[in-house]
């Protein structure tokens, strides 16, 4: 198989779909002041009243038209995708016939197609672009059409929920082994895994024993001071614990500074995680606080990350109706099956510039991620992460537990 790099493919095909510098869609955003052409393929399909809504929203949040009706839930990504392929003679990819000997991707690049929602596949021998439109794409493809009529024969679409099962169950399942190994083979002394490394046996048999050497080492003593050794070490021990209760209790939080409320163009996209087992009696009311978020809809990217096995959740989400803006992904079988590889399988499709993640049984308060951006707006570049305050139930009982109430962090 031939192994051909981003660069392949039309000059004008590389500066308008080439890996861009950023990996949200808040940073790659140009200001297009420009006619929605996106919307010309649905001109005698939907009232021109709602055309024009749908335009001016666009234009307030600086993306295309065509997102705005999606996520608007007035039509269906796969349903908008066939009138724009009619409309620009580009053929549309369901992935029913590809497999990995198609794609002319190397591993690292399945990671940056999932990134770009890209991918070049080699069909009946030809090159192709099969990408699933967002942001401005759809307006900047029926553009380079009019233009270069045989760019049709170079580009395919696809919608964006084909196209992420396809990268995810496969392409040789690359995107889960990154998300269950990547972090240990790219920053192996953050990771709790065992190293790759063999430690001499002498050295692993002495990490075995090093707790009961050191109780030992007590037991050895004489009684005497034996006792009075445990003693100092319970003692330090409560009293440390005591000491951050009091400190707690005596000390107040910082004040929050109230800040300007950014308008909705102003606004980055957010993209929601929820990696979700066994979780069918919950989803329904974690969905319901995700939708009661104060922010706008058309910027915020919901992912739920679901188990291959959990048939029961997957049914409660389906009976939950239409949500556009919900991506469901069905995490690979690559072992081991836990929250963090989830979880790191959803952040390879995540555009935000800010992502935030729930468990099921959270309800996070509808300003909370507008109180997130609020955090980080306050305390500059040097904060990464910011934690939800936590609930907690017993804090009126005593003056320890109010506390650690007052110790509890306030941004999201």
């Amino acid at each position: 198989m031939a192994d051909f790099a981003w660069s392949d493919g039309p000059t004008f095909l590389r500066g308008s779909f080439g890996p861009p510098r950023s990996s949200n869609d808040n940073q790659r955003c140009v200001v297009d002041e420009g006619p929605a052409d996106e919307l010309n393929c649905l001109r005698r399909v939907l009232a021109p009243e709602l055309l024009r809504a749908a335009e001016a929203r666009a234009r307030e949040l600086g993306i295309g038209a065509d997102r705005v009706l999606i996520l608007w839930g007035v039509i269906g990504e796969e349903a908008y995708l066939q009138r724009l392929a009619f409309h620009t003679g580009i053929s549309i990819e369901n992935f029913s016939e590809i497999g990995h000997g198609d794609s002319l991707l190397r591993d690292r690049e399945i990671l940056q197609a999932a990134d770009l929602c890209l991918i070049r596949l080699w069909r009946n021998g030809r090159l192709t672009w099969t990408l699933a439109p967002r942001h401005l794409a759809a307006r900047t493809l029926c553009r380079l059409v009019a233009r270069y009529p045989d760019l049709t024969g170079w580009l395919r679409f696809a919608a964006s929920s084909r196209l992420h099962q396809f990268l995810l169950h496969r392409t040789d399942d690359v995107l889960g082994r990154a998300a269950a190994n990547g972090l240990r083979r790219r920053f192996p002394q953050m990771s709790a895994a065992p190293a790759a490394v063999k430690r001499p046996l002498w050295r692993q048999h002495l990490q075995h024993f090093k707790g009961p050497f050191g109780i030992a080492a007590l037991m050895l003593l004489p009684p005497i001071l034996a006792l009075d050794a445990w003693s100092v070490v319970l003692a330090l021990w409560f009293l440390a614990f005591t000491g951050l209760r009091l400190w707690g209790s005596l000390t107040s939080g910082l004040p929050q500074p109230k800040l300007r409320r950014l308008p909705d163009h102003q606004l980055p996209v957010y993209t929601v995680i929820a990696a979700l087992y066994r979780e069918a009696k919950s989803v329904a009311s974690l969905m319901q606080a995700i939708n009661a978020f104060d922010y706008p809809r058309e910027k915020l990217q919901v992912i739920l990350a679901l188990e291959p096995n959990d048939l029961a959740t997957r049914a409660a989400i389906a009976r939950l109706g239409p949500m556009p803006h919900v991506q469901v992904l069905i995490a690979p079988t690559t072992g081991p099956q836990t929250k963090p590889k989830a979880l790191n399988c959803a952040l390879a499709f995540a555009r935000g510039s800010f992502t935030t993640v729930f468990d099921a049984e959270d309800r996070p308060d509808p300003g909370q991620l507008r109180a997130a951006l609020d955090a980080f707006r306050s305390y500059g570049a040097d904060v990464a992460c910011a934690q939800a305050s936590l609930c907690i139930h017993n804090d009126r009982d005593s003056w320890l537990s109010s506390g650690i109430m007052a110790q509890t962090p306030q941004a999201n």
